[in-house]
């Protein structure tokens, strides 16, 4: 499956009404690190097709960063069963990522 955007609009029907895990990458277009993070969570879309992987721009949807607490990014969200289960700030390795994922 590929990398979705999520917006406020669809989160709902992508994040919390979804049956497999989720995993939420917020990011904007000017930070660094997120540049880094991006081809990685890509990859994990890519390899996992029982996960939904979505990116959430903050400068486009800064209601759902301020919903979720996010102050820092790159901020990484795994939800199951429609609630955020795990959250972390900065890159992180691909490991430590599926980790977030119980993979």
């Amino acid at each position: 499956m590929s990398t979705l955007t999520i917006t406020k609009e669809n989160f709902d029907e992508l994040v919390i009404n979804s049956k497999a895990p989720v995993l939420l990458d917020f990011w904007a277009v000017w930070c660094g690190p997120c540049r880094m993070v991006s081809p990685i969570v890509d990859e994990i879309s890519n390899e996992h097709p029982d996960l939904v992987v979505g990116k959430v721009n903050v400068d486009e949807q800064p209601d759902l960063a301020y919903k979720y607490g996010v102050t820092g990014i790159p901020t990484l969200i795994a939800f199951k069963d429609g609630k955020a289960v795990d959250q972390v700030v900065g890159a992180r390795p691909k490991g430590a990522i599926l980790q977030m994922l119980g993979k």
